[in-house]
């Protein structure tokens, strides 16, 4: 045993890494590049390596012999040999099967392995037949290029993805450029930074290889400057897809600001508008409309309404189920995903992986931090104990109910009050998941709410006075979980969430990560509340997962139980301890 070393790797291929050890920031930096971490108690984080995250290490230029040797570097006792061999197995999987365009049959492509055994197991099970191949030879099928996105997720799945090298139509020609630096618009001067060049480097990939994946950084590192440089690059027709209607204004104003780019070539397609133009900026939502459930999704057909060079998903870790099956038929076509964390709460990843591409770039938040690029974050949890009556509720409860009765606990809104007076002088956006609460919390602090039964051009005037500075503080639904440009936000204050939802967690923090240009310190304060002793502190630490593997840590503070003073609406009035107020 080597206790120099803050690791230890069982045969299960999950690894314990010490949380107090002196390599600890260390060994944590490699691990988040071929393991994910499942457990964050105070003593060890548990990681596992499973075949998603050796696939995207290997994607991303991670060998066997480099992850084998990782862990022998970092592990206390020997690394079993089972493992090693699993890993070597593993990421040797990845690149064996090859995808080619047959340059003898139009409209046809080619399987091809060097393995005739892997290939007779392909070939014999049913759902491979399924997509009308034929074996040409031992170690060689060829299909018809419309089941290129299906044979790639079904392989995906059982075991075996596949490197497809079959090339990428050109799509329309469209020229755009960056504005010049001589231009009036002082955003539209652009500085690549160093990372995003990378970034850009990575998704063009070697020749034959690119073109396809999944670019992961987090809120406020430059993701749609990313995008735009890839456009540059490509000088093609591109569909844009994100998450919401705010989302689409902000690319469209991006693209307006930073490219040659005219106000007749940027289109808008949404529940507001339907422009189809050489680059269009739609909505997952709008694409996946329909009068009902057994209705077509009429506006699918976005995807073949101009010859697209480029598809671009924003936030993909949010691209809905039949998206997925509309991309599977457009394989043919260059995608890139832009995200901050490749974490889907339904576990297809494995499918983004296989039809959007694999991960092509990412960057540790905590360096991204350490260089200016993002704000600096102080993460506090809150323990917020709930009265007696709430608690005897609480406990008669069942199930979600339960879990809902924890998070509109009403004490909350006495923490809420003495945060705000902390900051009172910052941009402040209090976030939640349920409507009752969030109303009765703006109602109470005097703030204006943002749900998504708003107008988008309330939300829009809203965020505009935020931004100057005329409104401090916001109160926001899940609207606001996603693409929101408030660079001033400098406070989070989460009041309750989707149960244990990592990635809603990363989202929430994202919306404080922009650099605050105004500060000294560029700093930025995290606080999610939490009813103490409930459901909620279990869901609390599932959610914080992706964030601590990221290097973020909770400050825990539990607050002691409460003096009771009930006020007209009988809601606690404040947390007393000997009449001080406590926070």
């Amino acid at each position: 045993m080597d206790n120099r070393k803050a690791c230890i790797v069982q045969r299960d291929r999950t690894v314990l890494l010490e949380c107090g050890h002196a390599t600890f920031e260390e060994a944590r930096e490699q691990l988040v590049c071929y393991a994910e971490l499942v457990k964050s108690p105070s003593s060890f984080h548990t990681y596992r390596i499973t075949p998603l995250s050796l696939w995207n290490a290997a994607s991303s230029g991670w060998s066997s012999i480099m992850v084998k040797d990782s862990l022998q570097s970092l592990s206390r006792w020997d690394v079993p040999s089972d493992l090693l061999q699993d890993v070597h197995e593993l990421i040797s999987r990845y690149g064996k099967l090859t995808l080619y365009c047959n340059p003898n049959i139009a409209h046809q492509l080619i399987l091809r392995t060097s393995d005739q055994g892997l290939m007779d197991e392909i070939f014999q099970r049913a759902g491979m037949l399924n997509h009308g191949m034929q074996r040409i030879s031992a170690t060689e099928i060829s299909l018809n290029v419309a089941k290129r996105g299906l044979l790639k997720q079904e392989l995906t799945r059982i075991g075996y993805p596949v490197l497809d090298l079959a090339g990428y139509d050109d799509g329309q020609a469209l020229s755009l450029s960056w504005k010049s630096e001589g231009h009036t618009d002082a955003k539209a001067l652009l500085h690549m930074r160093d990372y995003q060049n990378a970034a850009v480097k990575a998704f063009e990939g070697s020749p034959g290889s690119g073109g396809s994946g999944v670019v992961v950084l987090p809120c406020g590192s430059g993701k749609t400057v990313i995008g735009i440089a890839i456009m540059a690059k490509l000088q093609c027709e591109t569909l844009i897809l994100t998450s919401n209607t705010t989302s689409v204004r902000q690319w469209i104003d991006e693209l307006n600001s930073k490219t040659t780019l005219n106000s007749s070539e940027v289109g808008e397609y949404s529940g507001q508008k339907k422009e189809v133009k050489p680059v269009t900026v739609a909505t997952y939502q709008i694409l996946t409309h329909r009068k009902n459930k057994a209705s077509e999704f009429e506006h699918m057909k976005l995807f073949n309404e101009r010859r697209w060079g480029l598809i671009i998903y924003d936030e993909v870790h949010l691209l809905p189920a039949p998206v997925f099956r509309a991309t599977a038929e457009i394989q043919a076509t260059r995608r890139l995903g832009l995200t901050a964390t490749l974490i889907r709460e339904d576990g297809c990843e494995q499918d983004v992986f296989s039809l959007v591409g694999p991960k092509r770039y990412d960057m540790p938040w905590r360096q991204l931090e350490a260089e200016g690029w993002i704000a600096k974050v102080d993460c506090i949890e809150i323990r917020v104990p709930m009265p007696v009556e709430l608690k005897n509720e609480y406990h008669c409860a069942e199930g979600k109910h339960k879990f809902r009765i924890a998070a509109e606990n009403p004490a909350k809104l006495s923490v809420i009050q003495r945060i705000l007076q902390r900051h009172s002088q910052l941009g402040i956006l209090v976030i939640g998941q349920y409507l009752d609460q969030l109303e009765h919390i703006a109602s109470s602090i005097h703030a204006p709410l943002i749900t998504g039964k708003m107008p988008q051009h309330e939300r829009t005037t809203l965020y505009d006075s935020f931004r100057k500075g005329e409104i401090t503080i916001l109160v926001v639904s899940k609207v606001a979980n996603f693409a929101v440009d408030l660079p001033e936000a400098t406070v989070a204050i989460e009041v309750s969430g989707s149960f244990g939802s990592r990635q809603e967690e990363a989202q929430r923090l994202g919306r404080i990560l922009r650099p605050k240009l105004k500060s000294t310190d560029n700093k930025a304060y995290f606080y999610t509340l939490v009813s103490k002793d409930s459901k909620e502190e279990d869901f609390a630490i599932r959610r914080q997962l992706f964030l601590i593997e990221q290097g973020y840590e909770y400050a825990i503070q539990s607050l002691p139980d409460i003096e009771y003073i009930p006020i007209h609406d009988g809601i606690i009035d404040e947390f007393t301890e000997g009449g001080q107020l406590l926070l």
